[in-house]
C-alpha cells in the first residue's frame, strides 16, 4: 500500500523525537552557537560543556535539569529566560542581558558576570557561591537566605536589596554599596562590615555588635 503524506510527516516526526531524545541525553563539547536563535524554545536535561553561546538570541529560553559548564554568553540576550535546577557552573556572562529572567533551585557556581543587565532579576533557591558579581547592579534585588560565600562584590551596588538571613561568608565586599540594604540575619565577616557602604542598613543586635567591634569600638552590654 503507497505510503501517504500523512505517512512521510508521522515518519518525520518520529525522526525528529529521536533526534531530540539524543540531544538531550548527549554532552555536547565545545560547539559554537554565535548568533544562533533560540528564542522560546524549551530545553529539558541538556548539557553543555565549553560552548559558546556568544551573540545568541535566548531570549524567552525555558531550562529544566540542565547544565552548563565553562560557558560563554557574551553579548548573549536571555532576557525573559526561566530556568529551574538548572546549573552554571564556571560560566562568562559578559555584557549579557538576563533582565526580567527567572531562576529557580539554580546554581551560578563560579561564573562571572560582568557589565551585564540584570534588573529586574529574579532569584530563587540560587547558589551563588565564588560568584563573580564586581560592579554589578543589583539594588532592590530579592537575595534572602542566598548562598554568597566567597563570591566577588567588589562596588557592587546592592542599595536596597534583600540580603537577610544570606550566607556572604568570605564574601569580597570593598566598597559595595549596601547603604538601605536588609542584612538581618546575614553572615557577614568583619572585614566586609568595615569595607562596604553600609548607612541606613537594616541590621540584627549580633551585626550592630560584630560592626562596632570591627570599627574599633568597646561594646558594654553590662551598662
Amino acid at each position: 500500500m503507497p505510503e501517504t503524506a500523512d505517512d512521510h510527516l508521522a515518519e518525520a516526526e518520529a525522526e525528529a523525537e529521536v533526534v531530540e531524545a539524543e540531544l538531550v541525553e548527549t554532552e555536547l563539547t565545545g560547539l559554537d552557537f554565535t548568533d544562533a536563535v533560540f528564542a522560546d524554545e524549551e530545553w529539558d536535561g541538556r548539557c553543555f560543556v565549553g560552548c559558546r553561546f556568544t551573540e545568541a538570541d535566548l531570549r524567552g529560553l525555558r531550562t529544566r535539569s540542565c547544565r552548563f559548564t565553562n560557558c560563554d554568553f557574551t553579548n548573549a540576550d536571555l532576557g525573559a529566560s526561566q530556568h529551574r535546577a538548572t546549573a552554571f557552573h564556571s560560566c562568562t556572562f559578559q555584557r549579557t542581558t538576563l533582565t526580567d529572567s527567572v531562576l529557580e533551585h539554580c546554581s551560578l557556581l563560579g561564573s562571572t558576570l560582568s557589565d551585564c543587565r540584570l534588573r529586574p532579576w529574579t532569584l530563587r533557591e540560587v547558589d551563588l557561591r565564588l560568584t563573580g558579581l564586581g560592579h554589578a547592579d543589583l539594588r532592590e534585588v530579592m537575595l534572602a537566605g542566598l548562598k554568597l560565600t566567597e563570591a566577588n562584590l567588589v562596588r557592587a551596588d546592592l542599595r536596597g536589596a534583600d540580603l537577610s538571613g544570606a550566607d556572604l561568608t568570605g564574601a569580597r565586599l570593598l566598597g559595595a554599596r549596601l547603604e538601605s540594604a536588609d542584612l538581618r540575619g546575614a553572615r557577614l565577616d568583619a572585614d566586609a562590615l568595615v569595607q562596604a557602604r553600609l548607612t541606613g542598613a537594616r541590621i540584627d543586635v549580633d551585626t550592630a555588635i560584630r560592626f562596632a567591634v570591627a570599627n574599633g569600638l568597646r561594646v558594654d552590654l553590662g551598662r
